[in-house]
């Protein structure tokens, strides 16, 4: 989002998109967006949009990482904090990764914490794999 704005900043003056993508690569050296990509912002600003945010996405949005299933996924855990990425997946009707996602980001669960480095189980004793 940071170098879209810049690059929106960038046009605004009349930058090149060459110049405008010189300038990103000096300042965020390897982690600079692609020429390309700033081909298509410049062609966006271009087109009239203003905005620097994504456009929507066609397709349904996600209805797995809600609050709802992140407080059944903290339920699940609380009652037998060694249960299975694999069994929370099939009990809750979404994927394993949806599951891993939930317990790593949004429940803070860490790997081989307290657990006699059994990685299999969080930093809770709760299991992290299948």
């Amino acid at each position: 989002m940071e170098q879209r704005v810049n690059i929106k900043f960038c046009y605004k003056l009349g930058k090149t998109v060459t110049e405008t993508h010189e300038m990103l690569v000096q300042v965020y050296g390897t982690e600079a967006v692609r020429r390309k990509y700033v081909y298509d912002w410049f062609k966006r600003f271009r087109e009239g949009k203003e905005t620097t945010e994504d456009e929507p996405r066609s397709g349904r949005p996600s209805t797995s990482r809600t609050p709802d299933m992140i407080e059944r996924v903290r339920q699940m855990l609380a009652q037998d904090r060694r249960v299975t990425l694999r069994l929370m997946a099939e009990e809750l009707g979404i994927s394993k990764d949806t599951v891993h996602t939930i317990v790593r980001e949004d429940l803070g669960k860490q790997s081989n914490g307290g657990n006699g480095g059994n990685p299999r189980t969080c930093d809770s004793g709760s299991a992290i794999d299948s």
